[in-house]
């Protein structure tokens, strides 16, 4: 009898894993993987604090003073209360082109061809990347808050309302991440993908509510900026933080925010995901 069959009959042989249970291994596997990485080169961390923390800083003390919100004073300690949940989101997007450029660099150096020739579900590379992706933006958005404590920002409207605010914030990356993974995966270097990354994010960020209000924009603009995503988020965590200054835009998004960023998240993620995961596939068979 050979030792294979002995270890058969013995019940040494080691099973398979399968179905969703190995695949959130797989998955968790090559998170710890990524999050090792920023660990060991952590000025992928610094620099991404750097840009919102400059945003912060710059809008406050520099145009603070000079934008004025409907129905409130023109101060900058009004105004960065307006502000931080426009920045909080814009970070949380931003977080795109790093997803985006990670997995360029993956492809381009082989290592997701390395992952193949393992016995692991196909989707677990793109899983294990955003989740660790989804870390790092929790990271830097903790430290973002305290440097906007420092700079007179505050939550007004108790402490669960704030948690579920950064809540909708870290959904809304999670679902961006897979934008982002969808661009690494379709663009042939990390320097392209960067690139690819961040260019239709600023208008998508600046044509909404977070810097200024819509009713500024012209007629025809006020309507793509109500029904942005980022503006539902935008609102949303500015009424879980308290921070609503002016009156409420009458628009159905703005008046339902909080249902329209979450519905916002859970179609981009189930779209997009399906859409990464189809061209991974595609991309190393």
């Amino acid at each position: 009898m050979s030792t294979a069959t002995e270890h058969a009959i013995g019940g040494a042989m080691p099973r398979q894993r399968r179905g969703l249970s190995a695949a959130m291994h797989d998955s968790w596997v090559v998170a710890k993987r990524n999050l090792r990485r920023m660990t060991r080169i952590p000025e992928i961390v610094v620099f991404g604090l750097m840009q919102p923390v400059m945003f912060v800083l710059l809008f406050s003390y520099v145009m603070g003073g000079a934008i004025k919100i409907p129905g409130a004073d023109s101060s900058s300690h009004t105004y960065i209360q307006y502000l931080m949940a426009g920045i909080f989101a814009q970070t949380v997007t931003f977080a795109t082109a790093g997803a985006s450029a990670g997995i360029a660099e993956d492809m381009t150096k082989g290592l997701v061809d390395r992952f193949r020739s393992l016995p692991m579900a196909r989707s677990a590379v793109l899983v294990g990347r955003t989740l660790a992706d989804l870390v790092q933006t929790g990271f830097i958005v903790i430290v973002l808050g305290l440097v906007a404590l420092l700079v007179g920002w505050r939550i007004h409207d108790g402490l669960l309302n704030g948690l579920a605010a950064f809540g909708l914030l870290l959904l809304f990356g999670y679902a961006f991440s897979w934008i982002g993974a969808l661009i690494g995966l379709s663009v042939r270097s990390p320097e392209a993908a960067t690139s690819a990354g961040l260019i239709w994010l600023f208008p998508l960020t600046f044509v909404s509510n977070a810097f200024v209000p819509v009713s500024s924009m012209p007629g025809w603009l006020q309507a793509v900026a109500y029904w942005n995503p980022f503006s539902a988020t935008v609102q949303a965590c500015r009424r879980l933080f308290g921070n609503q200054v002016g009156p409420v835009d009458s628009a159905w998004p703005m008046q339902h925010a909080a249902l329209v960023s979450v519905l916002w998240s859970v179609v981009i993620t189930a779209v997009f995901s399906w859409l990464a995961v189809r061209k991974y596939r595609s991309a190393t068979a």
